[in-house]
């Protein structure tokens, strides 16, 4: 018995991978332009996210959260996510993707490479 909620509760434990998940999902739904989201993580947990444009440009705002915090961490706050902190980054694109060129295209122009 106390196998079964220990299991329950593992499955409704929401990790840090449904957190941003979520939030991609919400800057998308605010974002009518945009095709996919950047999402740069920082290794203090800390992440910087926003909507890109068919043409590489910015669709949103940048958005800083932390899962599970009220606010970003104090390092965040002075700063600003610099990104010599950056662990890992790219986009997580929209169901219906642009094509492979528009792609490569958009993450060049987003990360330089």
């Amino acid at each position: 018995m106390a196998q079964k909620q220990q299991a329950r509760r593992s499955r409704t434990v929401r990790s840090p991978e449904n957190g941003e998940q979520a939030m991609i999902e919400g800057i998308l739904e605010g974002s009518p332009d945009a095709v996919g989201v950047v999402v740069i993580r920082l290794d203090c947990g800390c992440r910087k996210m926003a909507a890109v444009s068919l043409s590489g440009d910015p669709a949103s705002k940048i958005i800083m959260y932390r899962d599970n915090a009220q606010s970003i961490c104090d390092q965040c706050k002075d700063d600003h996510g610099d990104a010599q902190r950056v662990v890992k980054q790219f986009i997580s694109w929209k169901a219906t993707e642009p094509d492979q060129a528009t792609m490569t295209m958009i993450s060049r122009k987003v990360f330089g490479h």
